[in-house]
């Protein structure tokens, strides 16, 4: 038999059946004449999400574990009674002729938590403490580098025209006449009196000549430079609104 003053240690305790491990104590419901442990609920299945009630009568705590004389298959298919808080007459004697233990006292059973003094209890689920915790999601904004675009440096061929002024010089012919001196005049004479000559010069002139040649003029490569802006992020939140429900003829303070 569990006493009251085990109460804490059985909740949150692992309970055993004959055949093994079944899963954590969550409440333990009092008889409401006797104040006397007669149920527990334990947290069977995957991630402890389904919770089944099982006696106390013949339970016994060692340590942290509790101790239970039915086996995995009779707790698990247990009648599925709500773990609010309180129990019926009618789900007492349901449970009563499923495990085939004693009627009670035939009053109904209220569950308890760890702390004493709670005001009020979980009427959404399973009881855990004398509050309500209220949550609200934050927007957290970051920054993640991606690929915005590609630069490519190409080089290409283009034609244009090109003007230049240079001096260029010609020869001309001009003809010069000299008077015959005492000095000249036997060169002159030397030769036939009267004869038919001919006299010829080269003219010489400068023509412009164009010749091309490859020469680099500069050096030119691609680089990044980080810009920095302002980017405004809007995403909608959720978060918990408490609110007092109460009778209007109950006070509030």
């Amino acid at each position: 038999m569990i006493t009251e003053q085990q109460l804490s240690s059985v909740i949150g305790s692992t309970a055993h059946g004959a055949d093994g491990k079944l899963g954590t104590v969550g409440e333990v419901y009092l008889d409401d004449e006797t104040g006397r442990p007669e149920w527990a609920t334990v947290r069977t299945g995957m991630f402890g999400t389904k919770e089944s009630f099982v006696p106390l009568a013949d339970a016994d705590l060692s340590g942290s574990d509790l101790r239970l004389p039915c086996d995995k298959d009779t707790v698990s298919h247990a009648p599925k009674i709500d773990t609010d808080g309180h129990l019926s007459p009618a789900e007492e004697a349901e449970l009563y002729r499923y495990y085939g233990v004693g009627s009670g006292t035939g009053e109904q059973f209220t569950g308890t938590t760890t702390t004493t003094g709670t005001v009020g209890h979980d009427t959404s689920g399973p009881t855990t403490d004398d509050a309500m915790t209220r949550s609200e999601e934050h927007l957290n904004v970051g920054t993640r580098r991606v690929e915005a675009g590609r630069a490519r440096l190409r080089k290409y061929v283009v034609t244009e025209n090109v003007t230049q002024t240079v001096p260029v010089s010609h020869e001309e012919v001009r003809l010069e006449r000299e008077p015959i001196t005492d000095a000249d005049a036997g060169a002159a004479l030397d030769g036939p009196a009267i004869s038919e000559e001919e006299h010829e010069v080269v003219l010489h002139a400068e023509r412009p000549v164009v010749a091309k040649e490859a020469v680099p003029v500069e050096r030119v490569r691609l680089d990044t430079e980080t810009v920095t802006s302002q980017e405004t992020v809007t995403d909608t939140v959720r978060k918990e609104q408490v609110e007092l429900d109460a009778d209007t003829d109950v006070r509030r303070s």
